[in-house]
């Protein structure tokens, strides 16, 4: 194992703050919801940590918890590598990062952290990989709670020029580990749409949506099952997913329509959610999340939509749509939709941040309790650079409050912040958020990943 370490940056005192949520309205459009008059949540965030602290970019971080310890998990690209961070009081405060085995090296290519904790405390650390002309997930095991990654195994596919992508994992009630990611058998037909200050986007390409499970702790891996009807150019892509307590498999992911069978072309996506009771072996027919809302643009670059579950298993679920003003501007909207019977139907989509500017809203759910979620987002809508912010809602009572902005500066709208951020539920009211964002004094204009912990009061 390699360490990196600086002394942690502690953006804020130690004593926790208190951030006022505005009420307003969420906004006109499908079920467009306004918050109502009355006690609104409040949100006390603790200390805001600087928890790369590493030399170079750090960013695209992925978050887990162990409710049963209080341990946060955090992993991003950073340190020269794929690195992972934890911390043993909820949030507050870090120890140092250390490097996943085999990810630094001048010749190693590796991108796309994702992070769970199972049952028992093992921690699986996953991220793609490029060697030998193939992309495949990389899954590596902690069992001294993160301290360090003694097992590692590849997911490695039968095609010799194959494409992969933006991987996500989860472990079940019994300790079966889930990855879905990116796949398509011909690399070749993958264009892109890159983006200044942000990332890529795939303009063609044999997109489908792929997993693979473990039944033995991560050391051996079932063969790719499709989930996206489709394959092998189904047109899917990105699909975080949770198991619920029965084990069950819930998938949300983004879905775009093939146009063409040789050129690959697409059109704009959807958010499609899908389940499994068989632990993978068959999918439920996707049904479209919040169609209503738009579309999801081919030059869309960061990761879109998330999936959350709260204690009395309602589902959640967010994205973002591009489209247009009725004054012919182009915008971006974020989005929530819910589900009180495990995915068959789910509610008309509620916008979440207020504004409709044409900038990123990277958009993340957690469960509460029952009844509850918190939503993030980070956005550059404010002209100052890129923020962190969260609101609670209530399935009986909408919107608990407007938003809270968590983070306490700006981060330079230049500076890619990579494309996913961390939010995560140690208990109904115990929230973990973190986020990639360039820091005002720093030189170099280079992103750091942060956390916080948010004590949530609600009405």
């Amino acid at each position: 194992m390699v360490g990196h370490l600086r002394s942690l940056r502690v953006v804020t005192a130690l004593s926790a703050i208190t951030v006022a949520a505005a009420m307003g309205t969420a906004g006109a459009g499908p079920a467009g919801a306004a918050t109502g008059a009355g006690p609104t949540a409040a949100y006390q965030v603790g200390p805001i940590t600087d928890v790369s602290m590493c030399g170079g970019q750090n960013a695209e971080v992925e978050q887990a918890v162990d409710p049963k310890l209080g341990y946060v998990y955090e992993e991003w690209m950073g340190c020269k590598g794929i690195a992972v961070a934890r911390s043993t009081d909820g949030g507050r405060t870090w120890g140092a990062p250390v490097n996943l085995p085999g990810t630094v090296g001048s010749n190693i290519n590796t991108w796309d952290p994702a992070i769970a904790v199972a049952p028992d405390g093992t921690v699986y650390a996953a991220f793609m990989l490029a060697r030998n002309s193939q992309y495949y997930p990389v899954v590596d095991a902690s069992f001294d709670h993160g301290m360090t990654f003694s097992q590692s195994s590849s997911l490695v596919p039968p095609d010799p020029k194959n494409w992969g992508d933006r991987d996500f994992i989860a472990v079940g009630p019994d300790g079966t580990v889930y990855v879905t990611w990116d796949y398509g058998p011909e690399r070749t037909s993958i264009t892109y749409i890159c983006t200044k200050g942000g990332s890529c986007a795939f303009a063609t390409g044999d997109l489908n949506v792929v997993m693979q499970k473990s039944t033995d702790g991560g050391k051996t891996w079932s063969k790719m099952s499709d989930i996206s009807p489709g394959f092998p150019a189904s047109g899917g892509d990105s699909a975080p997913l949770v198991v619920e307590p029965d084990g069950r498999i819930d998938v949300l992911y983004q879905g775009y329509q093939i146009t063409s069978a040789t050129t690959f072309t697409m059109n704009p996506a959807y958010s499609y959610f899908t389940s499994s009771a068989d632990g993978g072996a068959t999918w439920s027919a996707p049904v479209a999340v919040g169609p209503q809302a738009g579309t999801m643009s081919l030059s869309e670059w960061w990761i879109d939509g998330d999936i959350g579950i709260d204690t009395a298993g309602n589902l959640y679920a967010t994205w973002d749509t591009q489209g247009t003003n009725p004054d012919g501007s182009a915008n971006d909207i974020g989005w929530l939709s819910y589900s009180t019977d495990h995915g068959a139907h789910w509610s008309a989509p509620i916008q979440v941040p207020p504004d409709r500017l044409n900038v990123p809203h990277i958009m993340e759910v957690t469960g509460g309790g029952s009844g509850i979620a918190y939503v993030s987002w980070l956005s550059n809508s404010n002209p100052a650079g890129y923020a962190l912010y969260l609101r609670a809602f209530s399935l009986t009572r909408g919107w608990l409050s407007g938003p809270a902005q968590i983070s306490t500066h700006y981060g330079d709208s230049a500076v890619w912040p990579g494309d996913t951020t961390g939010l995560s539920s140690l208990s109904p009211t115990d929230v973990v958020a973190s986020w990639g964002s360039d820091y005002p004094d720093l030189s170099g204009k280079q992103s750091e990943v942060y956390a916080a912990n948010i004590a949530a009061t609600l009405p």
